[in-house]
Parts: C-alpha cells; sequence; structure tokens
C-alpha cells in the first residue's frame, strides 16, 4: 500500500524484472479503467517484461484494492477527476525517482482519460517519455448528445439530491445487465472468465455502477480536455488503440483527439475488437501488442 498526502492508502504492484539476458526496455506505468483492476492485466504485463520492460500498476483511489469514496462497496464515487490526477502526480513523483527510463505511462479507458488529463496539465515531473492510452474514455455515450448539453444534466442531476447516488442501476453502463456485460468488453470467453475469477476470489475488487458525481466530473473532465486548442499542445509521443465497435467509450471523441494531437498515432479495430482490446481473443491483442510494441521500439530505439 502507497499512502496519497492525506493519508489515503492505494494498492499499488511491482511486476517482477525482466528476464536475465533480455535488453533491458526501461519502466512502464499501468493504470486501469473505471471499476477495473490491475489483476485483469497480468498477462500484457508479463509480456511487456518479457520484453525488457519494468512494469508497474497503481489503483485509482476509492476502487479495486483501494477502498470506496461513497455511502456503499457498489457504487463508484469522486467528487472531482482532479483528486486522481493529483493522486497519479504525486506517485509518479516517487516512481519515476525509483523506475530507469525511458519511462512510459500506459492508461486503459478511465486510466487514459485520466494519464491524458495529467500530461495535458503538465501535472506529471519528470514528464512521461510516452503515453500509450488503450480505449480511453474521452467522451461517453450518447454520442449524439453535446458535450455541454451531457455536462449540463450531470450538473443538475448531482446537484438535486445526494452525489453518492448511484447514476444507473449496475454494471459498467446503464441498462446493461450482468449477462450482458461480456458482449460490452471482449469477445474472449477464457479471458473474461479470468476477471470473474479474481473478483471471486477478491471480492473487494468488484465495483458496480458510478454515481452522479462520477458522471458530473466526467463530464467536466471531458470539456476541459476538449477545449480549444488542448489537445494541440500535447507534444508527447501517443499511441492509441481503440475500436470504432465500442459501446462503452466513444469512438468519436478518441477519433477527434486523435486527429487533433500532433504526435499521435493509433491502430483503431472495427467490429471485430470490443472495449478491453488487451483483453480480447489472441488476434487482436497480439496486434494491438505488436503495435504497441513498434511504436515504443521506434521511440526508443538503442
Amino acid at each position: 500500500m502507497w499512502k496519497a498526502k492525506d493519508g489515503h492508502e492505494i494498492r499499488h504492484i511491482e511486476w517482477p524484472a525482466p528476464p536475465t539476458g533480455v535488453a533491458r526496455r526501461g519502466s512502464m506505468l499501468f493504470m486501469a479503467g473505471r471499476g477495473d483492476a490491475y489483476e485483469k492485466y497480468l498477462e500484457s504485463f508479463e509480456h511487456w517484461r518479457l520484453k525488457g520492460w519494468q512494469v508497474s500498476a497503481a489503483d485509482w483511489r476509492g476502487q479495486g484494492g483501494s477502498g470506496r469514496l461513497g455511502n456503499d462497496d457498489a457504487t463508484g464515487h469522486i467528487d472531482d477527476f482532479a483528486l486522481w490526477i493529483a493522486d497519479l502526480a504525486q506517485y509518479w513523483d516517487g516512481w519515476a525517482a525509483e523506475h530507469d527510463g525511458p519511462r512510459v505511462l500506459v492508461g486503459h479507458s478511465m486510466g487514459g482519460h485520466l494519464t491524458l488529463r495529467a500530461v495535458m496539465e503538465e501535472a506529471l515531473s519528470p514528464k512521461p517519455d510516452a503515453l500509450v492510452l488503450s480505449a480511453p474514455m474521452l467522451d461517453t455515450f450518447p454520442e449524439s448528445v453535446p458535450l455541454p448539453l451531457k455536462r449540463g444534466f450531470a450538473q443538475v442531476m448531482a446537484r438535486i439530491g445526494d452525489p453518492k447516488r448511484p447514476a444507473w442501476k449496475m454494471s459498467e453502463k446503464p441498462g446493461i445487465t450482468p449477462s450482458m456485460r461480456q458482449a460490452l468488453l471482449t469477445h474472449d470467453a477464457e479471458r473474461y472468465q479470468d476477471e470473474l475469477w479474481w473478483r471471486e476470489r477478491r471480492p473487494e475488487l468488484e465495483l458496480g455502477p458510478g454515481s452522479w458525481g462520477w458522471v458530473k466530473g466526467a463530464m467536466e473532465s471531458s470539456a476541459a480536455m476538449f477545449a480549444r486548442g488542448g489537445l494541440e499542445q500535447v507534444n508527447m509521443p501517443t499511441f492509441f488503440v481503440a475500436t470504432d465497435a465500442d459501446r462503452l467509450v466513444s469512438p468519436a471523441a478518441i477519433r477527434s483527439a486523435l486527429d487533433r494531437m500532433p504526435h499521435a498515432k493509433g491502430l483503431i479495430f472495427g467490429k471485430e475488437a470490443r472495449h478491453e482490446i488487451l483483453r480480447e481473443c489472441d488476434e487482436i491483442r497480439d496486434r494491438a501488442l505488436a503495435a504497441i510494441d513498434g511504436f515504443l521500439e521506434r521511440q526508443f530505439s538503442p
């Protein structure tokens, strides 16, 4: 456990060092998505370890094994995404001091949103040498509703009741039942069952719907991200892996960010991939990892 400035304990992990005989490439910090836990990505950590990366990961405050911020254990709450960015900045300071470069920051889904915001705000010092974003949650559905309207509605809903109350009933998205959940996340039944295995053995990892405070925070943070001129100022080498078939985060927002960021490249899948690209079937996952590996090799060739 790592302690934030206010004493809140946050769970983190250091994956084993690259094996003897493998050239060391640098260090990688992975940040998972909303309701996620880094246990789901151990297979990817091992892939990167065998490529020569020293891999670390941490929970976001209030989820996984890092406590809760809401009224119960099921609802994912935050008052302001700025708190998560501050946690990441503080954690990064200590982590970067102990890990050799080049240093790569990797974020999936909400983790992709928060890592990109931290880079845009220059909150991380020293700054990462590269950024990798997996299906980043840059905006939410419905895509047809303009972001200012979604932000205004969320602000009203958070104000007229307890902002810690759940914004929907269950799962990752309104209207999705547990039986429908895999269809949002991955085509790979075995990798989906792996997540359920971890949840059974570590019940503290399970998290249900977001709160209205979370929805408000997400919409306010997305609006700040897409403000005029912001994304254009990101000069860090960045690589996106995403899918146009995503039904959890907005593919249109991802494509917009990719177009606006001058040093960003990406691999965008179609209906063959669902939201958890790093936990997809081998054909898709292998293509995504190969694309990420190629990006990192081009950035940091010997």
